[in-house]
């Protein structure tokens, strides 16, 4: 929470503690306390601003009813010093505390001062997190989970960065391996189908069918024609993934790009390949007696490190699996001086979050506490309530490329964060293209743009905006006023607690809630009114939540229009 807010609680905690001491002295308790305490926001705002349960908290270390111990409290309250006006008890020993109106004067004039910085802490204090999010199969087109993970993870570390954390943000390429092999397997074919037909070169079941395979096959031979045909299968397919791969990684990022994600890291499996550390990794595993052979394979003892199962690291064939080349990868990024690393993975992932943590503590290089992963469910497109899995573009599977031509980027980055990861999600296609209040990124928008056509309206009558004193801001007493300004002063704490629960969509809630409240102040409350003091703070409290929203809209790279 910002330090005005954290300040007013810590005080009235001394006032409750203090009034325990005295109260403890005059006989009215019969001890003085030392346990714990909450002082909260109360979900009644009829109850005040804070309510605190100290009674209740005390009760069973004093034996003595808690609504004895909130009377006896609540003589001995000293509330100078403090934003509190007053306090009262209530139900089974609450105390409610009431805010002054110098307490919503503060917060605003707190906003004023830290402008674009408003909400911005040094909770991560510096500590480094890479984030590694997308890292599609460069073997064909990025579906629609990725499409998912690549808003979350894109918006997760901008969360990251403004509570105070380094990020760096990292797509890894999966360009060696098995999939590698099964992609020239299949070019290969499509290739050689073109000159001898498919009756001639059947495509096996477990290739790559997909018609981008075709015209990848299409354009080698457009360009080499049959010169290929006669050279051995390992040559020829070689050229074939020289051509084709670094195509499709170009076009990853093509999509990256227009999607709004700039990563810090384009990081190539084959790299680990190439450097030796696949090796380094299988050697130090053996070192450790972490692996045994059997069966012609090199095995990880995942069971002796709270796996259900031993997980294969080479190949009867001596190839190593995507698992040796993951434990490299991982221990490559600690290398490079990360304090936490942040996967999100599809759920489908979920078995291999234990064996990673595992291998890792089995290293010593503390995967427990290193090692975090957002597990990401899979998204159902809809349209008309029925539920869409082919393009009306291709009449193929919706892919990331597909979606942003039909839905603008911003309804597309905001819906996707409109939920948990973890929760399962309905996009609505109808929903995001409408510009109505039912989609949740055009009612957000639209509450910036109302509030810059205040400014804009009141600026044609000759009415400009100016600093106000703390005396002007404390005229803002309305029920709706003050709810705005909670609001806002709940920021700092927000951005923190999503943050720390990897939920990028607390800051979309917070977004909708912003802008719900705004409209209900907007019904409530004229802006431009007989009272030019008056005025003044509710244009001051109007262009706090403008720039909010566009602040919290741009962090995360949607945009924030003027009009609408």
């Amino acid at each position: 929470m910002s330090y005005l807010v954290l300040s007013a609680q810590k005080t009235l905690e001394a006032a409750i503690r203090k009034a325990a001491e005295d109260a403890a002295a005059a006989g009215e308790l019969p001890g003085l306390p030392t346990g714990a305490f909450l002082l909260e926001v109360p979900a009644d705002r009829a109850n005040g601003d804070l309510a605190s349960n100290a009674a209740m908290a005390w009760a069973r270390e004093l034996r003595m009813p808690p609504r004895k111990i909130a009377e006896a409290l609540l003589r001995h309250l000293q509330l100078e010093g403090s934003y509190a006006a007053r306090c009262e008890t209530a139900g089974a020993g609450f105390l409610n505390f009431t805010f002054k109106n110098e307490y919503y004067a503060d917060i605003l004039l707190d906003i004023a001062e830290k402008g674009a910085a408003y909400g911005r802490s040094d909770y991560g204090q510096g500590k480094r997190v890479n984030v590694e999010f997308v890292s599609a199969n460069p073997t064909g087109p990025i579906h629609m989970g990725n499409a998912r993970g690549g808003a979350l993870g894109d918006c997760l570390a901008a969360v990251l960065e403004a509570a105070g954390f380094a990020v760096s943000r990292e797509f890894y390429v999966n360009d060696a391996g098995n999939q590698i092999e099964k992609f020239a397997h299949s070019l290969d074919v499509r290739y050689r189908q073109i000159f001898l037909g498919e009756q001639a070169v059947p495509l096996p079941e477990d290739c790559y069918q997909g018609e981008d395979i075709r015209e990848l096959a299409r354009e080698f031979a457009d360009l080499h024609g049959d010169a290929y045909l006669q050279k051995e299968d390992a040559s020829r397919r070689e050229a074939l993934v020289s051509y084709a791969l670094p195509k499709n990684i170009n076009a990853m990022r093509g999509y990256m790009d227009t999607y709004r994600i700039q990563y810090d890291t384009w990081f190539r499996e084959s790299a680990l390949y190439e450097s030796g550390e696949v090796s380094e990794i299988l050697a130090l595993l053996k070192e450790k007696g972490l692996s045994y052979e059997k069966d012609g394979a090199l095995w990880y003892k995942a069971t002796e490190h709270g796996c259900e199962k031993d997980e294969v690291l080479v190949r009867g064939n001596g190839v190593p699996t995507y698992f040796a080349a993951d434990i490299a990868y991982h221990r490559n990024k600690l290398a490079r001086g990360f304090d936490k690393l942040i996967n999100v993975w599809g759920a489908d992932h979920h078995g291999h979050v234990a064996r990673m943590k595992g291998v890792l503590d089995a290293l010593g290089l503390d995967g427990t506490n290193r090692l975090h992963i957002v597990l990401m469910q899979m998204v159902r497109l809809t349209r008309n309530g029925e539920v869409v899995r082919m393009s009306k573009r291709t009449g193929k599977a919706i892919t990331l490329a597909d979606l942003l031509e039909e839905i603008p980027i911003d309804a597309v980055r905001f819906l996707f964060n409109l939920r948990e990861p973890g929760t399962q999600m309905e996009f609505d296609l109808d929903l995001a293209v409408e510009q109505t209040a039912q989609n949740p990124v055009y009612y957000c928008q639209y509450a910036h743009a109302r509030i810059c056509s205040i400014f804009r309206k009141l600026q044609a009558e000759g009415v400009l905006p100016r600093a106000c004193s703390r005396r002007e801001l404390c005229l803002l007493e309305a029920p709706e006023e003050r709810e705005l300004i909670r609001m806002l002063a709940a920021l700092t704490d927000e951005i923190v607690c999503a943050a720390e629960r990897y939920d990028p969509a607390r800051i979309t809630r917070f977004c909708m809630e912003l802008a719900a409240q705004f409209h209900k102040f907007y019904n409530a409350c004229r802006v431009s009114c007989g009272d030019e003091p008056l005025m003044q703070a509710r244009l001051t409290l109007c262009g706090h939540v403008r720039d909010t929203l566009a602040n919290l809209l741009k962090m995360y790279k949607i945009t924030a229009p003027e009009s609408m």
